[in-house]
């Protein structure tokens, strides 16, 4: 039995090739977004009668990926073969968009109102000129007669007086109709202007569309509503942040989020549901990053031998190509965010923000000073993300108590995380790092064959009128060979050694106050064997 009925199912869905085509339009309900590409849901209406049929939605995207069609079950109806067709396509019943339509709409009724206005007006003006002809044909009656006797014009003269009168007034009272009329007009006619120019700037329905042919088999006749999912490239959004920075009080960041949605599928989105899934700077808003430097000696023979191989291997060796090598954008847990409430995204309208929420975290703010790279400090806030969710990678910019200071790339920084933030220059600390002179007239850097001392003076002067926790780095150099030997010695020591396990980084940490200035005298050597080079 069960045989048969798949049998007769498949003989129904087999035989709708010849049977009736109802044609079908659909309406985008949701959209999901991924950082490329967007999944969009649609909802189809048709009426279907009972038995096997064709039916043919004309208003998919030219850019529809077929493979990755779906179709969400529905009770009473039966879906068989599908394809996606781009060409002997029938016409579109439908030349605009939805917002289009509205435009359009809104185009005719001014026109209509502007006929009417005209129409007015010009019944006004008939009014005028038929006052304006009495007038001038009772002026006509005025010329005596050689007959009449002076009672007979003082009558005719009496008559035309009075009409006279009552056309000049009809016609005095039309044209102060005729004002507020033309008023009237010139208000419409610039409201059809506008409507005409929102009209032309709204982008159209793509001339390029596909169209879906689906094998339906209903139990009943009735209305249906079949919903299905498809998948466009054209399609990205990516996370915007606004960092806020308070030192008022208890130090905080405000992280305000946001989001850059943009399409260009050939339709517009009206009133969607929309899911954000998955995601991932200008002037220097953060310290520089110090690297650590590993000093090498070796035999000057051995360089000697190392140098002519390689100078041997350039002639002898011929050209490679280089393999590209691709990498992924990120990897991690799978984020969704749901806009709240319906949202339009037009076709072609690039980076529409959305706004989604905001969250407060407490920060540790210091000054960081790198006396070697920059000239001033830096803000730096370390906070721990107590927010509950991910902060996805994505742009920031950066505010001080509301002051826009620069712009920087925030990484991912999961739940309970914690992360450091640069926000911006501090113009009043101001950074030197000098090497004095010795008494010889040489300069703080002593070289001989097989040793080399440094001297420096790492300065911190504050021109502000407040008080900074300071952290000021620098490098001093470090050996993993027995033979070559580095030292340091600096005043005052420093408050942390190997910074984040990197050798050889060092930290001091002080308050600096207004009009203070702070001093590190630091020295560094290195020595080595006779013969041995230093690298």
């Amino acid at each position: 039995m069960r045989l048969f009925v798949l049998s007769a199912v498949f003989g129904l869905l087999a035989a709708s090739a010849g049977a009736e085509t109802i044609l079908a339009t659909s309406r985008v309900t949701a959209v999901t977004v991924y950082p490329q590409g967007a999944e969009v849901t649609r909802e189809i209406r048709f009426q279907a009668d009972a038995g096997a049929q064709e039916l043919l939605v004309t208003d998919l995207p030219a850019a529809t990926i077929p493979d990755l069609i779906r179709f969400a079950p529905m009770d009473g109806v039966t879906l068989g073969a599908f394809s996606l067709r781009t060409d002997r396509l029938p016409p579109r019943e439908d030349a605009f968009t939805p917002a289009q339509a509205a435009a359009r709409a809104e185009v005719e009724r001014l026109e209509a109102a502007e006929r009417a206005a005209l129409a007015a007006m010009k019944a006004v003006q008939a009014r005028i000129e038929a006052a304006e002809a009495q007038v001038g044909y009772l002026r006509g009656l005025g010329e005596s007669p050689e007959a009449a006797t002076p009672e007979d014009l003082r009558a005719t003269g009496q008559m035309i007086a009075a009409e006279v009168l009552a056309a000049r007034t009809a016609a005095l009272a039309a044209e102060g109709e005729l004002w507020p009329l033309e008023k009237a007009l010139a208000d419409v006619q610039q409201d059809l202007s506008q409507a005409r120019a929102a009209f032309d700037a709204l982008p159209g329905r793509s001339g390029d569309y596909a169209a879906l042919s689906v094998a339906v088999a209903t139990e009943a006749a009735g209305e249906r509503v079949l919903t299905l999912t498809h998948y466009i490239a054209e399609a990205s959004w990516r996370p915007v942040y606004d960092l806020d920075l308070s030192r008022q009080g208890e130090a905080s960041v405000t992280i305000r989020r946001g989001v850059y949605v943009t399409q260009y599928s050939g339709e517009d989105w009206p009133d969607v549901a929309l899911t954000l899934s998955t995601a991932q700077p200008s002037e220097q808003a953060e310290p520089s990053t110090l690297y650590p430097e590993l000093r090498r000696i070796e035999p000057e023979a051995e360089i000697a031998r190392k140098r002519e191989a390689a100078e041997a291997d350039v002639m002898m060796a011929e050209p490679v190509m280089e393999a590209a090598v691709a990498t992924p954008d990120m990897a991690g847990d799978f984020v969704v965010y749901r806009y709240p409430g319906a949202v339009n995204v037009a076709t072609g309208v690039e980076d529409l923000r959305l706004a989604l929420d905001e969250v407060t975290l407490a920060a540790e703010v210091e000054a960081r000073a790198i006396p070697r790279m920059d000239r001033t400090a830096f803000v730096m806030a370390r906070m721990t993300n107590t927010g509950g969710e991910v902060l996805l990678p994505g742009n920031a910019y950066l505010l001080r108590d509301g002051v826009l200071v620069g712009g920087a790339w925030l990484d991912r920084v999961a739940p309970g995380e914690e992360t450091e933030i640069g926000f911006g220059p501090i113009d009043t600390l101001i950074l030197t790092r000098d090497m004095p002179r010795k008494e010889e007239g040489e300069t703080g850097i002593l070289t001989t064959t097989n040793e080399i001392t440094e001297a420096a003076v790492l300065r911190v002067e504050n021109l502000g009128a407040e008080a900074w926790p300071v952290r000021l780095m620098d490098v001093v150099p470090y050996s993993e060979q027995e033979d070559l030997e580095a030292r340091y010695e600096a005043d005052p020591a420093p408050t942390e050694v190997n910074v984040d396990a990197e050798r050889g980084i060092l930290a001091w940490e002080f308050e600096i106050a207004p009009g203070e200035t702070r001093e590190i005298r630091l020295q560094t050597s290195l020595r080595w064997p006779e013969g041995m080079v230093l690298q």
